[in-house]
């Protein structure tokens, strides 16, 4: 599992529909698919029940979304800390 399919997940239960969140995302439709299949294979569960008006989160999908949530603001956490310019008393840049 890694990022892009944990943000395309929470994407489409955001949006609702999985052509919705392609747009918002910046992504093709299949792309979005396929990303979701491999969460679902990786999970080995379902996490949306698909109809021709939306998607649906099944119990498991539910179960996992706000894991996948909390990872994503760590992520994002991590990444404004490693982006940030952080400097000793003398000027120079702290590292690890």
């Amino acid at each position: 599992m890694n990022e892009r399919e944990l943000r395309t997940f929470v994407a489409i239960v955001e949006a609702g529909r999985m052509d919705r969140a392609a747009t918002t995302l910046g992504y093709s439709q299949p792309a979005v698919s396929y990303q979701i299949k491999c969460l679902e294979q990786e999970l080995g569960t379902r996490l949306f029940l698909r109809h021709p008006d939306g998607t649906e989160l099944t119990k498991d999908g539910a179960m996992v979304l706000p894991a996948a949530r909390a990872v994503l603001t760590l992520l994002d956490g991590i990444k404004e800390v490693a982006t940030r310019d952080i400097r000793d008393p003398v000027g120079l840049r702290v590292s690890g």
